[in-house]
């Protein structure tokens, strides 16, 4: 047995958020043999068989920041070791200062519980477009972000350091299986936005990524997560909808270029050891149902 599986070894995890992400997150923990323990949660009642059926404890845990956690489920749900945080803010559905609150409410029960060790899931959506290579200093406050919410949220869970070792992760956009680019812009037409480059990650390496700082350690980081090649939308669209037999978008070349960001990638790497399945978007794995 390894030394950096036996860190691990018996260890409770909770994962907050167990939907696209955290449930296969959940599998691939349980299947790993460094956890004999998964809690997972969700604000879908119907989602708890799923979660039973595939060995994971379901809580229905609801973040409602004025009606606050119902601590007869959110005690014994925090009652653990290491705690994912992967709850997307869904920006456009939110009520401003909405997702912060919720993040400042879970970071009080974390205060409070057993758990020593943190991942919150994050997004490189905090950067603005500044047509450079966006690097993790870039954005340590709100008002330096496109998404103040979410570094307000990053910052929440970051003060309960150092009594918690904290791992802020920034996803790129999240593909594979059935979320499938092409899908979003096939038969579309005179885009233009063809030549910036894509930030992408695939779902498989999110969640090996995730495994592999469970197993080398929580380092206190802020990490941009993202897949080290950047071809353009142009590439990655026509790319996928060919595989699917879609009409391609077509585009056209603006006036001017579109401001854009390209994801750094580089702190990761020479933090953590870890080799990708999907080092470059164009050769990503899609299929139309998901697993």
């Amino acid at each position: 047995m390894s030394e950096q599986v036996s860190k691990v070894e018996k260890k409770r995890i909770s994962i907050l958020g167990c939907g696209w992400l955290g449930f296969s997150l959940a599998k691939r923990l349980l299947s790993s043999g460094i956890t004999s323990v998964v809690k997972g949660s969700t604000t879908s009642e119907h989602k708890l068989d799923q979660f039973a059926a595939a060995g994971i404890e379901g809580y229905l845990l609801p973040l409602n920041p004025e009606a606050g956690l119902n601590a007869g489920i959110s005690e014994p749900f925090f009652e653990s070791d290491i705690i994912v945080i992967s709850i997307p803010p869904r920006m456009s559905q939110n009520v401003a200062g909405n997702y912060a609150a919720q993040m400042r409410m879970v970071a009080e029960a974390i205060r409070k519980s057993p758990v020593k060790e943190v991942v919150f899931v994050s997004s490189t959506g905090v950067y603005r477009d500044l047509s450079q290579r966006a690097v993790e200093s870039d954005v340590q406050l709100p008002e330096h972000s496109a998404q103040p919410e979410m570094v307000a949220a990053e910052n929440a869970i970051s003060a309960l350091r150092p009594e918690k070792a904290i791992t802020v992760l920034r996803l790129s956009g999240l593909l594979g299986y059935n979320r499938i680019p092409g899908k979003y812009v096939k038969g579309q037409k005179d885009l233009t936005t063809g030549d910036i480059p894509v930030n992408y990650i695939h779902r498989d390496d999110a969640v090996g990524i995730i495994q592999a700082i469970i197993q080398q350690g929580i380092q206190n980081e802020i990490l941009n997560i993202t897949a080290p090649f950047h071809p353009t939308r142009a590439e990655v669209y026509v790319d996928s909808c060919s595989q699917f037999g879609w009409e391609a978008p077509t585009f056209k070349i603006p006036e001017q270029r579109p401001a854009f960001k390209l994801i750094s990638g580089d702190k990761f790497s020479k933090t953590y050891q870890y080799e990708f399945k999907y080092p470059d978007p164009l050769l990503f794995h899609y299929q139309l149902e998901d697993l």
